[in-house]
């Protein structure tokens, strides 16, 4: 539990910080920022599989470069399912989940070398 929780905060720290970097990308609370936290982790453990099994044939053709599109997608998703949370299009939307997923992993290496 306490696991899901640290990894909870780390990804609400990294929706914090992108959406004060990237242009495009606005939130309204930090409420908003744990629901978008929230929401992306159910979104990427049960929604992002079946997309990226599904776009298996594409993903290999551009030796997965693809999956990076995907994310970008999803991330946008999330921008239309929380209220308050708001990407102005797709490219905010994939520069910032390319950011979010650089700050997430450095943040995890941290929490997990401590």
């Amino acid at each position: 539990m306490t696991n899901f929780l640290v990894r909870w905060g780390i990804n609400a720290m990294s929706i914090f910080v992108v959406a004060h970097i990237v242009r495009g990308i606005e939130v309204s609370s930090t409420l908003t920022v744990l629901v978008i936290a929230l929401v992306l982790g159910v979104i990427n453990a049960f929604l992002r599989p079946i997309i990226i099994l599904v776009t298996l044939p594409i993903n290999i053709l551009t030796l997965g470069m693809f999956t990076l599109f995907i994310n970008g997608a999803l991330f946008y998703l999330v921008s239309k399912i929380v209220k308050g949370f708001v990407i102005t299009g797709f490219w905010p939307a994939f520069w910032g989940y390319i950011l979010f997923s650089i700050i997430s992993f450095l943040l995890n290496l941290l929490v997990n070398s401590v």
